[in-house]
């Protein structure tokens, strides 16, 4: 579903994202791990098109979307979930999610998007910034998926979120997998998360690739020892 070759990704003179290697299989969900600072919120940044590449190639379910901006990335059925949410604050749970709309031509909020999470529907009229960490998390998320995506990316979903939500969020990303048919791939540094949630687990150093591993016979051990700092 997704393939990314080569890829390389510049801030000015300096390169963050070192001729990066991986793919991703259709309905599979995989955790990309590092510490702070080691590239994967800039990867996920210019997966989605916020930042230019400066090489390399990304293929969506057999397409180069490469030169396509944000909003065709989108339309071409990537959805992105940033790091610390961006919902709008000011705006309804119900207005939040419609943003997600446009490329659907569809004008009101599926029924399949509340029955995922209940709490959004209680709350549809409440403003977006007066929502718990979780609740914003969960409407982050409808929102992405409201444009109807092959391919969901999380930028650290569990950044500032209680403990008990965080399992709640990995059976709702299992649910989302399984009943919508979906391919996930989630930045992450907490591993009991990723432990929970991916089928594979990828540990990005310096902006490559140091170790991959799936998660039936994942060293737990070996993968925390690249997250300690």
């Amino acid at each position: 579903m997704l393939n990314v070759s080569d890829y390389r990704v510049s801030y000015g003179q300096s390169e963050i994202v070192h001729g990066l290697n991986f793919s991703v299989k259709p309905n599979e969900i995989v955790a990309v791990m590092g510490r702070n600072g080691m590239g994967k919120t800039t990867l996920m940044k210019s997966l989605i098109g916020v930042i230019p590449s400066s090489g390399g190639q990304i293929s969506l379910d057999g397409k180069n979307v490469t030169p396509l901006k944000s909003y065709q990335r989108v339309e071409q059925g990537m959805s992105y979930v940033p790091q610390g949410r961006m919902i709008f604050s000011s705006m309804t749970v119900r207005e939040n999610i419609e943003t997600g709309l446009t490329t659907t031509g569809r004008r009101t909020v599926p029924k399949d998007l509340y029955d995922l999470f209940p709490v959004l529907l209680d709350m549809r009229n409440r403003r977006g910034g007066n929502l718990s960490g979780g609740q914003q998390q969960q409407l982050a998320i409808a929102r992405a998926l409201a444009s109807d995506p092959k391919l969901l990316m999380l930028d650290e979903p569990t950044e500032g979120i209680q403990p008990s939500i965080i399992k709640e969020i990995a059976q709702t990303l299992k649910d989302i997998r399984d009943h919508r048919g979906l391919t996930i791939v989630v930045t992450e540094q907490v591993l009991s998360f990723a432990l929970d949630v991916a089928d594979r687990i990828l540990v990005v150093e310096k902006g490559q690739v140091v170790h991959e591993e799936a998660r039936a016979t994942v060293d737990a051990q070996k993968v925390a020892s690249y997250l300690s700092v």
